[in-house]
């Protein structure tokens, strides 16, 4: 590599030549990654076509089947668990203004999963144009989900309401036995033939993380959090707030 920046010493360099031949190396473990997950085998066919609260192309609430979440010509969905209500053993601040501050605080939103849906609202069209469909599915009510909606000023992200559909939930671990909801990414693929099939989900969320980390079973989705990976100071002791002053 020919490349240098004003004023930088020899010992820099040599270091960051170092570094970045281990860059290099994560780029390609990163793609095998993938591509391993590409060639999994086909998961378990969806036991039955889940039907959700939403809004349908006339902007009023309906009933929507996971089915009808394919487009022509899309056959990947991904859906993301949102943890509404948050967890019982949440103590980050309620939110003090907005519709969301009008639920008690037990059945307010995540904040972390919040903020993530915060930036995955800018990447929902760019996905969709691509040619993949994705959703936001809660336990909460759909009135109380459009109304965080209008308050982070979400345009993109479909949103969906479990509140009537626990097999959901269940099955697809989004809730635990103890009904806390579970910050989940799931994928599922539509065949040739129609079938629904399971594809993957974020299952680091399961598996115990290594000393000074969570599992990060969304890390690699969430800017917020890798942005901090490239700065000298790294991850901060930092928990997402629904609000800041």
């Amino acid at each position: 590599m020919n490349i240098s920046f004003p004023n930088e010493s020899a010992e820099y360099r040599t270091a960051r030549n170092a570094l970045l031949e281990q860059e290099i190396a994560l780029r390609r473990q990163m793609e095998a990654v993938a591509a391993q997950r590409r060639a999994l085998p086909a998961g378990g066919k969806v036991p039955e076509d889940y039907e959700f609260d939403g809004l349908g192309e006339d902007g009023k609430p309906t009933k929507i089947k996971l089915s009808a979440l394919f487009r022509d010509g899309a056959d990947s969905l991904v859906m993301y668990n949102y943890m509404f209500p948050r967890h019982q053993g949440d103590a980050r601040a309620a939110a003090a203004s907005g519709v969301i501050s009008e639920l008690p605080k037990a059945a307010q939103p995540c904040p972390s999963c919040t903020g993530l849906i915060d930036q995955l609202d800018a990447a929902a069209q760019h996905f969709e144009a691509g040619g993949g469909n994705f959703a936001v599915v809660a336990k909460a009510p759909l009135d109380q989900l459009l109304g965080v909606a209008r308050d982070r000023g979400w345009r993109h992200v479909r949103l969906l309401s479990s509140a009537g559909c626990p097999n959901f939930r269940r099955d697809y671990h989004g809730e635990d036995e103890e009904g806390q909801q579970v910050p989940l990414i799931l994928v599922f693929k539509r065949s040739r033939d129609g079938a629904i099939r399971f594809f993957w989900a974020s299952e680091l969320m399961f598996a115990p993380p290594d000393p000074g980390q969570d599992q990060r079973a969304a890390g690699t989705l969430e800017p917020f959090w890798n942005l901090f990976d490239l700065t000298p100071g790294g991850r901060p002791d930092f928990a997402e707030q629904l609000q800041y002053e």
